[in-house]
C-alpha cells in the first residue's frame, strides 16, 4: 500500500509530505495506482519549481517506494502559491484514494502528530 502523509504546521500550512510503499494494484509497469500517485506527486514538485521558482528539499529512494519533500520557510505570494499547488496535489491523491482505498492511504499530521 502507498501511504501518503502530509505534515502541517499549527497554522495548517503543508511543511512536508512523505509518500512511501508500493500500491501493488497491478504488475510492474501496469500499476495504475502507483503511476497515478507518482505522476501527481512528482508533477506537483515540478510545478512548484517551474511556477514559483521554489526549490523544495527532495529525498527519494533510487528503486522507488519512497519520496519525502520538505517545504522551505516562505512568505508572501510565493508561500501562498506553493501551498496552493501542494493542496491541489493532496486533493488529487485523495481522489485516487476514494476509488482505490485498498491501495493508497492519504493522512495529515499536525506538528508531527
Amino acid at each position: 500500500m502507498i501511504q501518503v502523509t502530509a505534515d502541517r504546521s499549527a497554522d495548517k500550512r503543508i511543511t512536508s509530505f512523505t509518500m512511501e510503499g508500493h500500491a501493488g494494484s497491478g504488475p510492474y509497469g501496469f500499476d495504475l495506482v502507483c503511476a497515478g500517485a507518482s505522476a501527481v506527486s512528482f508533477g506537483a514538485v515540478n510545478a512548484v519549481y517551474e511556477l514559483t521558482q521554489t526549490a523544495l528539499d527532495v529525498e527519494m529512494s533510487e528503486d522507488g517506494g519512497y519520496l519525502h519533500v520538505r517545504v522551505p520557510d516562505l512568505s508572501g505570494p510565493q508561500a501562498a502559491n506553493v501551498q496552493l499547488l501542494l493542496e491541489g496535489m493532496l486533493v488529487s491523491l485523495q481522489t485516487i484514494e476514494e476509488q482505490y482505498h485498498e491501495f493508497i492511504s492519504v493522512k495529515t499530521s499536525f506538528d508531527g502528530r
